[in-house]
């Protein structure tokens, strides 16, 4: 199991940034995929970027590409989301994830560690 501590949520005016950070520990060897999901109220908790830990590949849901930046370092085993550009459409909680996942990194239910998800709002 590995353990996921996210950081770096808050308010914002639309057009702001913020960074969202992860911390991994654990048994983080067993997973090659970091990924972040986001749930607003009453919604469906949806896809919005991965990042795979050994070739750093990126990968976006396409409402966020050109807006959202994933990262990853491996030696302090941590990943971020830093989110540019924003909007009030980008308004929810925002869950760091991991495990070990193929094709299917943009299925919430590929990976089996999550994080207790950190607030972005985004004010208009």
């Amino acid at each position: 199991q590995v353990q996921l501590v996210e950081s770096g949520g808050g308010l914002v005016q639309a057009g702001g940034s913020l960074r969202l950070s992860c911390a991994a520990s654990g048994r983080t060897f067993r997973r090659n995929t970091m990924g972040w999901f986001r749930q607003a109220p009453g919604k469906e908790r949806e896809f919005v970027a991965a990042i795979r830990w050994s070739s750093g590949t990126t990968l976006y849901t396409d409402s966020v590409k050109g807006r959202f930046t994933i990262s990853r370092d491996n030696a302090k085993n941590t990943g971020a989301l830093q989110m540019n550009s924003l909007k009030p459409e980008d308004t929810a909680l925002y869950y760091c994830a991991a495990g070990h996942i193929g094709a299917a990194y943009y299925d919430k239910g590929s990976y089996d560690s999550w994080g207790q998800g950190t607030q972005v709002t985004v004010s208009s």
